[in-house]
């Protein structure tokens, strides 16, 4: 919102709200495929034949056309086969692959940043295909039946599958999407008294899980050693019933002086249901020593530590070390505007995956129907903050972005719009800057809120290893 010889990330919100050309029309052909999954292709109907064609039109031109022509005549007759629905699953994963291309190309345009070059993956192990296959049928009855024709007994014929798959490092991460989305489904059932259901999101787990069981479509990312400094812009906390995850932004600089890197470090815990908000952090932090550090405002330094050509760290703790104080604004002033960002995946390229660091300043807040907008001096058209993804684990509140006057955040694209979802935010208090930082807690914290949700989760934890431990004596 300012330029970025001042620091600024999002230099032009007026280009991110520009119309971008075939942008409807492929979410419309989007849409239109899963429409014909609610009521499932082993009897389609003629409004969800005209479905299928739309998609195949929408391909047209691309190397996916023949075979995406062919796969929605055979779906539309109630003849597909297993390469049919991976046709289409390959399709609309295209389409939106295209959608994410389109958005981050406007991004960088925006903020005036430079993307590195794609790297080519590593092949994937093709061993246990007999596995690959099971879930493949399963998925394929699934889209025969439909969202609407949903029942336990469709749905549990995935069971054995994911237990049979968990033991297998490289088929973990198949299982783990395989076995969520079940119990979902499950939660669902019978699916014909539905009145809502979340019909994008699961058109995205069918896609993405069809495409999985390709043997070799899991390629292991290209990954090379790196050393430098570590300087963490902010935390975003993924938190779910079971399970939680921090995902630490952060620009690395190369110890060799070459441009600095926009890059990730993540780490993931399953949990019980009784720890939420900020007791998440006893879970998360032994697993990596980056969040004491991002916590405290302070760099890493690292040696030869592994990152993929996506800019994520595979992190350990045996390859970085605490550095010096860094101020994350600091660094959002001075370095962010200079770092070079990945490329993405081709299956990860999806846009609800958008999460880009910028760095906002000198915009007014104006507030309508409790809905929060940052509005530049000279720019008529503001950009929406997203509050309900601040997260709970921390002390940044949707009235701390409020009251701010600076923001480190992620740029997000949602329901047609982008949206900045705040990290931390710098305000005036008594004529002096505060920093608000929603990993601030990550390390530990004195703050009476935060101590007193961890003593809770502390307290919920002991009860459930002392019963589990009761169980086990048994």
């Amino acid at each position: 919102m300012v330029p970025a010889d001042q620091g600024g990330g999002v230099m032009r919100t007026d280009l991110l709200a520009e119309p971008m050309a075939g942008l409807d029309e492929a979410l419309a052909a989007v849409d239109g495929f899963d429409r014909a999954l609610v009521g499932g292709l082993l009897r389609p109907q003629p409004a969800q034949a005209a479905d299928l064609n739309g998609l195949a039109c929408a391909v047209a031109g691309t190397p996916l056309a023949s075979r995406v022509v062919e796969a929605a005549d055979k779906a539309a007759a109630g003849a597909a086969s297993e390469d049919h629905f991976v046709a289409l699953a390959a399709a609309r994963t295209a389409l939106l692959g295209s959608v994410h291309d389109a958005l981050m190309t406007r991004v960088d345009e925006a903020i005036g940043r430079t993307r590195g070059e794609a790297t080519a993956s590593t092949p994937g192990e093709r061993h246990m295909v007999n596995l690959l296959a099971a879930a493949r049928s399963w998925l394929c009855d699934l889209a025969r039946a439909g969202w609407q024709g949903i029942d336990h007994e469709v749905v549990s014929a995935s069971a054995q599958i994911v237990s049979s798959m968990l033991p297998d490092p490289s088929l973990r991460r198949l299982a783990t999407l395989l076995d969520g989305f079940a119990a979902e489904l499950a939660a669902s059932c019978p699916g014909a008294a539905l009145k809502r259901m979340p019909v994008r999101r699961w058109g995205d787990v069918w896609s993405r899980a069809m495409l999985l069981t390709v043997p070799g479509a899991a390629d292991a990312p290209t990954t090379a050693p790196v050393t430098g400094r570590l300087l963490p812009l902010g935390v975003d906390v993924h938190e779910h019933a079971t399970a939680a995850q921090a995902q630490v932004h952060a620009v690395f600089e190369p110890a060799d002086g070459s441009a600095p890197r926009l890059v990730r470090a993540s780490v993931s815990v399953p949990k019980p249901d009784t720890v939420v908000g900020a007791g998440v952090w006893q879970l998360l932090r032994p697993h990596m020593s980056l969040l004491a550090a991002a916590g405290e405002g302070r760099s890493m330094e690292l040696h030869d530590m592994p990152i993929t050509a996506e800019g994520d760290l595979i992190w350990s703790d045996e390859q970085g070390r605490p550095g010096e104080p860094a101020d994350a604004f600091a660094t959002a002033r001075v370095v962010l505007p200079t770092a070079t960002a990945a490329q993405t995946a081709p299956l990860h390229r999806h846009p609800a995956g958008i999460a880009v660091p910028v760095f906002l300043e000198g915009y007014a807040v104006h507030k309508d129907d409790d809905v929060l907008t940052f509005t530049a001096a000279g720019h008529g058209q503001g950009l929406a903050v997203d509050t309900d993804r601040v997260p709970t684990t921390g002390p940044l509140t949707p009235e701390a972005v409020a009251l701010s006057n600076a923001c480190i955040g992620l740029l997000r694209w949602d329901a047609g719009a982008f949206s900045i979802q705040p990290l931390a935010v710098e305000t005036t208090v008594r004529k002096k800057a505060v920093a608000v930082h929603a990993g601030a807690w990550a390390g530990g914290t004195a703050d009476k809120t935060g101590a007193k949700a961890e003593k809770a989760a502390t307290e919920a934890v002991a009860v459930l290893r002392e019963r589990a431990g009761r169980l086990l004596r048994k």
